[in-house]
Order: structure tokens, then C-alpha cells, then sequence
């Protein structure tokens, strides 16, 4: 029978991830948020989200309601996107747009990108999902600000 701690394991997702404006509109067809994390969840924690992206037809279902616009945080930030391909972990199985400090990076491998504190970031738009697409990001505050 499993058995863990909730002082230090977190198996239920967090309703909100806050009341930022970028924060991207899905339904359960295009992505599902799997796990979060911060300091409302467990005391002393940062931040982290996680995702499931799902094959479909990208961006066109999505608009700018499926963009995270630009926005910068007073913490570092890592945004991550990882493939699903068992062959070939290295492909990202889609294509994701992500500009960083007024650069644009269009992106089709698994990547983990780095924002440190107070660099402007986005917009941030899923271009295209092949096959399914793991996201997270973990920031070192203690909510998502």
C-alpha cells in the first residue's frame, strides 16, 4: 500500500496558479496541468508548474488567448519543454516561440531555458504539437509573481 509524507510529497494540483494576466487559457483537449507548487501549497516552497501538451491543431485553435505574454518576474526562472519520443529524446515532437529579452527563439528540441531576475520574457506560444509535449517551469519565489 503506498504511503507518503504531505509534509514533503504533493499528489493533488493547485486550482490557480495566480492571477496573472498572461496566464494562457487551455482546455483539456489541447494540454492538462498535471502538478503545482509554492509556498500556499507547502510552507517554504518556490514555485513550480507542470503540463501535458497534446497534439492538435496549433496555434490556429488557440488565438492569443494561448499566448503568455510579456512579462519579467523578480526571481530567476526556468522554463522547460520536453518531448515524448522514446527514439529520440532530444526532439521537442512540436515547435514552441519563445522570445527572451526582445530576442525570438523558435524551438524543436527538448529544452530548459534560463530567465534570470528581471529579464522581460514572452510572448511564449505553442507553435506546434506533433506528439505530446512535457512542460514546467520553477521559479524561486514563493508564488508565481
Amino acid at each position: 500500500m503506498a504511503n507518503w509524507d504531505t509534509k514533503y510529497i504533493v499528489t493533488e494540483l493547485k486550482a490557480s496558479v495566480g492571477d496573472a494576466p498572461w496566464t494562457p487559457v487551455f482546455t483539456t483537449k489541447e494540454s492538462n496541468r498535471v502538478l503545482s507548487l509554492d509556498s500556499q501549497v507547502l510552507k517554504g516552497a518556490f514555485y513550480v508548474e507542470s503540463a501535458w501538451f497534446w497534439p492538435g491543431k496549433w496555434p490556429e485553435t488557440k488565438g492569443e488567448e494561448g499566448t503568455i505574454g510579456e512579462h519579467s518576474h523578480e526571481y530567476p526562472e526556468v522554463v522547460a519543454f520536453i518531448g515524448s519520443d522514446p527514439n529520440d529524446v532530444t526532439s521537442l515532437c512540436g515547435e514552441v516561440e519563445m522570445w527572451i529579452d526582445g530576442k525570438q527563439n523558435i524551438i524543436d528540441k527538448s529544452f530548459l531555458a534560463f530567465i534570470p531576475a528581471g529579464i522581460r520574457h514572452g510572448p511564449l506560444r505553442i507553435r506546434k504539437v506533433d506528439r505530446a509535449i512535457f512542460h514546467f517551469t520553477a521559479g524561486m519565489g514563493t508564488s508565481y509573481t
